[in-house]
């Protein structure tokens, strides 16, 4: 999930790809670029690992290509940046899927990126598998991919632009609680980068292991103030 705040990005993501009774696999999600004093941009990626790995490996060899004009370094704007990861993504999501289609196979992934170019506003956009994509505003000011409808009750509940970065990073660590206690296929160590706004740079990463203690008295506070709450409200 990513949140576009008056103050700065905040964006969380899990790292479990698969699950199953024997085949849980890990695989970073989030991947973060920056020149310092010149931009700062974060990408997360939902789907199929085929698809997220082969595009987020292609974004990664443009950067070292001096001729390619896919690079999301190099891009004017995030608009551009937008663009760029849109046309992989679809690229590699047509190539695949004619692949698996004669199986009988899909292959669909989706992404986050978010970021801000020097002299240009903080933007992000939800990037679809043809490449279009949406982009947060004022009235949407967070985002989502992947397993989210767990979570995302205490995102429309607390999140305003105003919301500052202290509070969005509570805020997204309890909506990633609510998830990972309902679905198994979402599960730790988990990712949080932040970029504060005209930084240009990634002001902050951390990863939470399913042993922090930090996060484990987040959500047991939360799981005892939700109870605390429904003991008080009275029944209709």
């Amino acid at each position: 999930m990513g949140l576009l705040l008056d103050a700065g990005v905040v964006l969380l993501s899990d790292t479990r790809t698969n699950a199953g009774l024997d085949n849980i696999a890990t695989y970073r999600k989030m991947f973060l670029f920056e020149t310092p004093g010149e931009r700062a941009i974060g990408i997360m990626t939902a789907g199929s690992l085929s698809v997220t790995q082969t595009t987020m490996a292609r974004l990664e060899d443009a950067l070292d290509d001096p001729d390619s004009d896919r690079s999301i370094l190099r891009a004017p704007t995030m608009l551009q940046v937008a663009e760029i990861v849109g046309t992989t993504l679809s690229d590699v999501t047509s190539e695949v899927s004619g692949k698996m289609g004669r199986m009988s196979q899909t292959a669909r992934a989706t992404m986050l990126v978010a970021g801000q170019r020097k002299g240009g506003p903080m933007r992000m956009f939800l990037i679809y598998p043809e490449g279009n994509f949406i982009e947060a505003t004022t009235d949407t000011p967070f985002l989502q991919i992947g397993e989210h409808k767990y979570g995302k009750p205490i995102l429309d509940r607390v999140i305003t632009p105003q919301t500052t970065l202290a509070e969005a990073e509570k805020a997204v660590l309890l909506s990633m609680d609510s998830t990972l206690r309902s679905n198994l296929s979402v599960g730790m160590p988990l990712d949080f980068a932040v970029i504060e706004r005209d930084a240009l740079r990634i002001s902050r990463t951390r990863r939470i292991d399913a042993d922090d203690e930090g996060f484990s008295r987040m959500s047991n506070a939360w799981s005892e103030a939700l109870r605390n709450a429904f003991q008080e409200i009275d029944p209709i």
